[in-house]
């Protein structure tokens, strides 16, 4: 049912990114003809045409091949990013956690809750200091770390597909540019770009999918 669901909203994206329209629903008449039986052209939404329209239906699409994929290894989006933390950091606090994927307290104690029932993380007092609670992947939860990866590495090569090198740069650099763009125009600190990184901010979307994630 959930692969269903994503390969749905793939679907439509796909069709809204290349015809500027959704496809018809299944089942009943199609949108493109009116009660007479006569072809209705559609209209393209106004924003069609726009670098940011091409750039949320691509965002869309490639959300939702992670998401599909990630439901292989009985992740939902967004519980990767938890995942990725803690093979990176080793072991971390859940204030830290927390500040790490800029979310709220709340969001990634329920996230680390689901994770933990499925036997990806598990918590631990801290030596000295019982208050004071670390979160570490346990063995299965580093193999789904390093499944991510592989995810991450295939998922890149299908949407780079036929880029060359230089191709990729220039897109990289650009996308960069626009990410920087939008930050300063919504006073955003700390989106500093560093050679080849940039630090991302987490939007509602990404704590959304926490949530569904974590309540799931």
């Amino acid at each position: 049912m959930k692969g269903n669901r994503i390969m749905s909203a793939a679907n439509e994206a796909l069709a809204v990114a290349t015809h500027g329209e959704a496809p018809a629903p299944s089942g009943g008449k199609s949108a493109a003809k009116d009660k007479g039986g006569k072809t209705v052209k559609r209209l393209r939404p106004p924003a069609a045409k726009s670098v940011g329209w091409a750039l949320v239906q691509a965002a869309r699409l490639h959300r939702a091949r992670i998401g599909d994929r990630l439901a292989e290894l009985d992740l939902f989006a967004g519980q990767e990013q938890v995942v990725q933390a803690l093979a990176a950091a080793g072991s971390m606090t859940m204030g830290d956690l927390a500040a790490t994927l800029r979310v709220r307290p709340p969001t990634a104690s329920k996230t680390i809750s689901r994770l933990a029932a499925l036997g990806f993380v598990e918590r631990r007092a801290e030596a000295g200091d019982g208050r004071i609670v670390r979160v570490r992947l346990t063995e299965t939860g580093f193999a789904k770390a390093a499944a991510i990866e592989r995810i991450w590495d295939e998922v890149e090569a299908e949407l780079l597909e036929d880029f060359d090198n230089k191709e990729r740069r220039r897109l990289r650099k650009l996308l960069r540019r626009v990410a920087r763009n939008l930050a300063e125009a919504a006073g955003v600190t700390g989106h500093e770009e560093a050679d080849a990184e940039i630090d991302g901010e987490a939007d509602d979307e990404d704590e959304a999918l926490l949530e569904a994630g974590a309540t799931v």
